[in-house]
C-alpha cells in the first residue's frame, strides 16, 4: 500500500486563514474530481470558514463522554473505513479526549497516512515543540498542546499562510477571528503588534530552516557534493592569531555584498591540542563573529587543509577566506606548499580568498640563542661535550686499528646527537666542531694535524654540523611544545579554579580579585569602579606603579607588582572578561533587588483592585439594594419583608466590614505595622469564642484538648482571628456529612493547634500558593471572599512568633497546624508595635 502524503498549512497566529485555505484547497481538489472529505474542521464560529466547508463531505465526529461532559473528536475508524483520497484534518497539535486510541491528533494523522490517505492539516507556530518556550517568552502564554518537530518535518509539503500583523489586527477588530466580547482582551494581550511581528518572524525563520534542512537532506541522499549557490555562505578559517579579526571583517563584507549571505567562522585544533592558537584571542574573535551576525565552530583534525575543505563542503559554503601564511619565507620555501596552496588545490568549486595581513611572511629566525631549553640543560650539554669528547677520543684511540675509522665516525656522531638531545643547538654545534677537529687530528691522515687533505673530510665536518642543527631543532621544537602544553594545562587549571570559585557562591568579584593576585604573583590587586575601590587583595607597594587593565563599564583592575609577560596578559584578558560578567551580574542583581519589592507591591495592588472590584461589589450591592428598597416611597413593605431587608443590609454590611478589616490587616502585615500584644493565654479561652463567632456547635466541630495543657505565648485577639479564618476555610470545604476537628497537643516547648477537615485537600505542589493573597486555587464562588483568610492567618501567626504549616489529613483532606511557643514560668506580657520585626 502506498503511504499517503502530509500537507501542512503553517500559521504564525490564530486567525491568519489556515483552516480557510485548507478548505479552499479541498474544494479545488474536489472540482478536479478528487475524493475529498472533511475529517475534522474547527470553525471557531467564523462564518467565512463555515461557508467554505459547504459542499464538502463531512465525516460525523465521534461523541465521547468525559467528566459528565460530552465532547466530539475525530472518528478515526470511520475515516479509514471511508478511505477517501484526501482527508482534511484541522489542528494537528490537538490533544484528544482521554480514552481514545491516540493521545494526539497528529498520531491520528499518521494512522491515516499509513492507510494510504492523503492528509491536509493546520498548525500554529506556537504549537511546535522546539519553539514552545520561545513563544511563551514572547507572548507570556504557555501552550500545552505541542507537536514534535520531527513529525512536522516529515511532512511532504509545508506552506506558510502569511498575513501582516496589522492586517490580522484589522480582521480581529472586525470580529472575523473572535467574538466582539473577546476582541479588546486579545488586542491588549496575545495579539499585540509586537507579539504578532515576532511570531511572524519566528514562523518565517523556522520555515527557512526547514527548507535549508530539506536541501541538505536531498544533497546527502543523492550524493551531491558540488556546491549549490542557493545562498552565499562565507567560511572564515581562524588560526587563533591576531590576523583573525582582519579575516572576519573581510568575510563579513563579502557576505554582506552577496545580499544577506551567511558568515561562518571555523578553527581547526589538532587531536593532541598542541596546535598554535591563543585562547584569549580566539575568545575575542568568537565575540566578534557573534557581533557580525555569524556563527563560530571548532573542529578537530590532524590535516588542517583537508579539515577546512571538508567543513566548508559540509556547510555548503560558496566562499572560503584564509589568511596569508605567517611562516617565514625561507621556512615556507624549504617546507613545500603550505595550507593556502593545499586548500586551493582541494577546494574544488569553492572560491578561496587569501587575505594578506600585518603578520604575513615574517623574517627567518633559526632559533633564539636561548632556545626553549633551560639554562641548566644547556650547561649540561656543554659539560657532556667537554667531558664526553676527550673520554671518547681516549677510548677510540686505545682501540684504534686500520678498520675502525667507520665506527670512530659513528661514535662521534652519536656523541653529537646526545649533546643535541640534552643541551640543544649551541652545545650540539660546539660538539660537532670539536668532534670534527678531533677526528681530523687523531684519526685521519695525516695524523696529528688539522689539515683537510681530502674534500670528503670537509664534507664530513659539514654533515656533523648539519646533523647537530637538525637534531637540536627538533629538540627545541619539542621542548617548546612541551612547555606550551604545560602552560596550557596550568592556564586551564587556573581558569577552572576561577570558575569554581565563582560558581561555589560567595562574592565572585572578591574571589576573582584574590585569584588574580595569587596566579600572577602580584603584591596587590585592586578592582576600581566609578573611581572608587570595590575590592582590594593585598597591600599596595609604593615602589610599584600599578598596571591598569580596563574591565568595562567604567571599571578597571590595578595590579601592583612585576610587569606581566605577553602570555600572562593574554590569560589575564580571559579572566578580565569574567570580572566584567561578574560586575554586570552584580549590577543586575542589585537592580533586581530594587525592582523585586516594587513588582511584588504592584502585583498585590493589581490583585487588590481586581479583588475589590469583584468581591466587595456583592455585599455593597446587596446593602444598597436593601436600603434603597426600604426608602422607596411608592412601596409599602410588610413587617416581615422590612425585617428581611434590614437583615440583608446588616449581613451585607457586616460582610463588607470583615472584608475591609482583612484588607487593612494584610496591608499592615506587609508594612510591618500591625501591633501585636503577646501574653500568657490559655488555648481553651480562644477556641470557644472563635466557635461562637462562627456560630459553630458540636454538630459542626469536634474538639480534642488534653486535660492538662500549658499556656502559650500569643495575642488572644489575633489568635482568635487566626482560628476563625482557619475554621471558616475548613467548614467551607468539608463535606456535609463530616465534622471539622480541632485537636490540641503539646510537643516539647510548643503547643500545636490542628484544624482538620476531610474535604478534597490540596496537591502538594500547590500548597505554597494557598498563603498568597488573593488566591483561591480555582474557587470562583462569589461568596468565598478575597482569598485573604489563609494569608492573613499565616501573617498573624508569624507576627506572634509562631508558625502555620500544612499537612495532609489521613484519608483525605487538609490539616492546618498552628505552632505556638509555651509560656515560660517567669514570662511577662510584652507588646510588639511598629518598631518590631513582625511581618
Amino acid at each position: 500500500m502506498t503511504r499517503g502524503q502530509l500537507r501542512v498549512f503553517l500559521g504564525a497566529a490564530p486567525g491568519v486563514g489556515k483552516t480557510y485555505t485548507m478548505l479552499e484547497e479541498g474544494r479545488r481538489l474536489q472540482a478536479e474530481g478528487k475524493d475529498v472529505v472533511v475529517a475534522v474542521m474547527e470553525s471557531h464560529g467564523r462564518a467565512a470558514t463555515s461557508a467554505m466547508a459547504e459542499g464538502l463531505e463531512v465525516i460525523p465526529r465521534l461523541t465521547v463522554a468525559y467528566r459528565d461532559v460530552e465532547l466530539t473528536e475525530l472518528d478515526l475508524a470511520a475515516v479509514i473505513a471511508r478511505k477517501p483520497e484526501f482527508a482534511l484534518l484541522d489542528e494537528l497539535a490537538h490533544t484528544n479526549v482521554a480514552g481514545l486510541d491516540n493521545d494526539k491528533r497528529w498520531q491520528d494523522a499518521l494512522r491515516l497516512l499509513d492507510a494510504g490517505i492523503n492528509v491536509m492539516s493546520t498548525v500554529n507556530i506556537q504549537h511546535i515543540e522546539s519553539l514552545n518556550d520561545v513563544v511563551q517568552q514572547i507572548t507570556g502564554v504557555a501552550q500545552q498542546e505541542t507537536i514534535p518537530d520531527e513529525v512536522l518535518r516529515q511532512a511532504d509539503q509545508i506552506e506558510l499562510i502569511d498575513l501582516a500583523p496589522q492586517a490580522l489586527q484589522v480582521r480581529l477588530t472586525e470580529g472575523l477571528v473572535y467574538p466582539a466580547t473577546r476582541v479588546d482582551a486579545a488586542l491588549s494581550n496575545y495579539f499585540r503588534l509586537g507579539n504578532l511581528t515576532a511570531l511572524r518572524e519566528l514562523a518565517l525563520l523556522w520555515l527557512a530552516d526547514e527548507v535549508d534542512s530539506a536541501l541538505t537532506r536531498y544533497r546527502t541522499e543523492h550524493g551531491i557534493s558540488d556546491k549549490w549557490e542557493a545562498r552565499e555562505r562565507v567560511v572564515v578559517a581562524l588560526t587563533g592569531g591576531p590576523e583573525g579579526r582582519t579575516l572576519l571583517r573581510r568575510g563579513a563584507r563579502i557576505a554582506a555584498r552577496s545580499g544577506g549571505g551567511n558568515l561562518v567562522a571555523v578553527h581547526v585544533t589538532s587531536p593532541d591540542g598542541l596546535r598554535d592558537g591563543h585562547p584569549g584571542e580566539l575568545s575575542s574573535q568568537r565575540s566578534l563573529v557573534e557581533k557580525l551576525g555569524g556563527s563560530y565552530h571548532q573542529v578537530v583534525g590532524s590535516d588542517v587543509p583537508r579539515a577546512l575543505v571538508e567543513f566548508a563542503k559540509a556547510m555548503n559554503a560558496t566562499q572560503l577566506v584564509i589568511g596569508v601564511s605567517r611562516r617565514p619565507r625561507l621556512v615556507a620555501l624549504l617546507s613545500g606548499p603550505g595550507i593556502g596552496a593545499t586548500v586551493i588545490r582541494e577546494s574544488g568549486d569553492i572560491d578561496v580568498h587569501i587575505v594578506t595581513h600585518a603578520k604575513a611572511g615574517g623574517r627567518f629566525v633559526l632559533l633564539p640563542p636561548g632556545g626553549a631549553l633551560t639554562l641548566r640543560r644547556r650547561i649540561l650539554g656543554f659539560a657532556l661535550a667537554l667531558i664526553g669528547g676527550p673520554l671518547l677520543t681516549w677510548l677510540l684511540a686505545t682501540l684504534r686499528t686500520a678498520d675502525t675509522i667507520t665506527s670512530d665516525v659513528l661514535s662521534y656522531q652519536l656523541l653529537v646527537i646526545l649533546v643535541a638531545l640534552l643541551g640543544g643547538i649551541w652545545p650540539a654545534l660546539f660538539a660537532a666542531l670539536l668532534s670534527g677537529l678531533t677526528l681530523d687530528f687523531f684519526f685521519i691522515d695525516p695524523l696529528y694535524t688539522v689539515t683537510v687533505g681530502e674534500p670528503s673530510h670537509l664534507l664530513a665536518l659539514i654533515f656533523y654540523i648539519v646533523n647537530a642543527l637538525l637534531v637540536s631543532y627538533v629538540v627545541d621544537k619539542s621542548a617548546r611544545r612541551s612547555r606550551r602544553a604545560q602552560r596550557a594545562a596550568a592556564e586551564s587549571e587556573l581558569l577552572a579554579t576561577v570558575a569554581g570559585n565563582v560558581l561555589r557562591g560567595g562574592d565572585a568579584l572578591q574571589a576573582l580579585t584574590s585569584r588574580i593576585r595569587e596566579a600572577f604573583d602580584q603584591h596587590c590587586v585592586r578592582l576600581v569602579a566609578d573611581g572608587e575601590p570595590l575590592y582590594t587583595d593585598g597591600d599596595p607597594v609604593p615602589v610599584y606603579s600599578p598596571s591598569v587593565f580596563p574591565v568595562g563599564g567604567g571599571a578597571w583592575l590595578e595590579l601592583y607588582g612585576n610587569d606581566l609577560a605577553a602570555a600572562d596578559r593574554r590569560l589575564l584578558s580571559v579572566i578580565v572578561a569574567q570580572v566584567e560578567v561578574a560586575l554586570e551580574f552584580r549590577d543586575l542583581s542589585e537592580a533586581a533587588k530594587e525592582i523585586g519589592p516594587l513588582a511584588e507591591a504592584d502585583r498585590v495592588r493589581s490583585a487588590l483592585l481586581a479583588a475589590v472590584g469583584h468581591d466587595l461589589r456583592r455585599p455593597l450591592t446587596a446593602a444598597t439594594a436593601a436600603v434603597t428598597g426600604l426608602k422607596a416611597p411608592d412601596v409599602t413593605w410588610s413587617e416581615t419583608d422590612r425585617a428581611e431587608l434590614l437583615n440583608t443590609a446588616e449581613d451585607s454590611l457586616n460582610t463588607l466590614s470583615a472584608l475591609v478589616t482583612n484588607l487593612l490587616d494584610v496591608s499592615r502585615l506587609q508594612a510591618g505595622a500591625l501591633a501585636v500584644s503577646v501574653s500568657d493565654i490559655s488555648v481553651e479561652d480562644v477556641i470557644l469564642p472563635a466557635l461562637e463567632e462562627l456560630d459553630l456547635g458540636p454538630a459542626n466541630v469536634s474538639i480534642e484538648i488534653p486535660a492538662v495543657l500549658k499556656p502559650v505565648l500569643a495575642d488572644e485577639v489575633l489568635l482568635q482571628r487566626v482560628l476563625v479564618n482557619l475554621l471558616a476555610n475548613a467548614c467551607r470545604f468539608s463535606p456535609d456529612d463530616s465534622r471539622v476537628v480541632i485537636a490540641v497537643s503539646e510537643l516539647a516547648d510548643t503547643v500545636q493547634i490542628r484544624v482538620i477537615d476531610f474535604g478534597p485537600g490540596i496537591p502538594i505542589q500547590r500548597r505554597g500558593e494557598i498563603f498568597v493573597p488573593f488566591q483561591r486555587l480555582g474557587d470562583t464562588d462569589n461568596t468565598a471572599g478575597l482569598g485573604l483568610g489563609l494569608a492573613l492567618a499565616k501573617g498573624l501567626t508569624e507576627g506572634m512568633g509562631g508558625k502555620l504549616d500544612v499537612e495532609s489529613t489521613p484519608g483525605g483532606g487538609l490539616t492546618m497546624v498552628v505552632s505556638l511557643p509555651v509560656a515560660s514560668p517567669d514570662h511577662e506580657g510584652r507588646r510588639l508595635n511598629e518598631d518590631t520585626d513582625a511581618p
